[in-house]
């Protein structure tokens, strides 16, 4: 016979396993029934990489919530398209080669003075280009570095004031689960990306102070246009589907939708994480 205890118990493992299908799946079911408010409207947002992919999905969420949105990209002709498409002023596209630091600066600086000082930063710009350790030469390995990693410092320096300005801010770095899975063929991608968490708790703890939370959102296999038309195979899906906790092909807005929530007061108290979002392959 059951004791009280055993019930107890018994319901506790209910509510705990609730919990857990809820925290997979009800994040997109909440949003996608309450349409939720995010409390974004007019804020002012920076996104590096916005012209496609990941960096195209966090564009177009945030202009949803009614944010002015600024994003760098360097490829003009898809990002001019999206421009025309979103047909909108509180949208911004500047053609920048983030790799060139002083283009950069500038690029921000432009920013601020078209919608006013940034409030929330993106730093999503990376190209994940596959390289054999062979093949690697030193300015192999700077111009890697430059593409994956410098940038988001130099960004995150360059908004500060303009936050501070604010009486506080959001830095949102973008990293990957491909070095903490051991992914070869591609290590001057996954040195880089496994730096940016260690930049992402050296600079929360610096601006801390100044109201500025800074996290990093770290994605699995994404399947981006680039991604499925570059490296997706039967074989890697069948992979993929057998790693996966959830079993789907994750997409550019399962980021976005992850990103909102942690630019916005919903999620104040969060400073010097680093957050998975890959569907439960790790």
């Amino acid at each position: 016979m059951s004791s009280i205890n055993d019930f107890s118990f018994s319901f506790e493992s209910f509510l705990l396993g609730l919990a857990g299908l809820f925290w997979v799946s009800g994040f997109d079911l909440i949003y996608a029934i309450l349409d939720i408010d995010f409390d974004l409207k007019n804020k002012r947002v920076f996104v590096t990489g916005g012209g496609s992919g990941i960096g195209e999905a966090i564009t177009r969420s945030f202009l949803k919530q009614g944010a002015k949105v600024s994003f760098l990209d360097f490829n003009e002709n898809h990002s001019t398209k999206l421009i025309k498409e979103l047909d909108t002023d509180k949208v911004h596209f500047e053609l920048c080669d983030l790799r060139d630091i002083e283009q950069l600066k500038n690029s921000i600086k432009n920013v601020s003075s078209k919608f006013g000082p940034n409030q929330i930063l993106i730093n999503n710009a990376a190209r994940d280009d596959r390289h054999s350790l062979e093949s690697v030469t030193s300015e192999y390995f700077d111009e890697r570095i430059a593409t994956n990693l410098k940038h988001q410092l130099f960004a995150s320096q360059a908004v500060v004031n303009d936050m501070e300005s604010n009486g506080g801010g959001v830095i949102i770095n973008m990293g990957s689960t491909s070095w903490m899975i051991g992914q070869g063929g591609m290590p001057c991608y996954t040195t880089a990306k496994s730096a940016i968490q260690g930049l992402t708790r050296a600079l929360a703890r610096d601006l801390g102070p100044k109201n500025i939370r800074v996290n990093c959102v770290v994605p699995g296999w994404i399947m981006t246009e680039r991604q499925v038309e570059m490296w997706l195979t039967p074989e890697s899906e069948k992979e993929l589907m057998e790693r996966q906790c959830i079993k789907r092909k994750l997409v550019p807005e399962d980021i976005a939708k992850f990103v909102l929530f942690m630019a916005s007061d919903e999620a104040s108290a969060c400073s010097n994480q680093s957050f998975i979002v890959d569907g439960g392959w790790l």
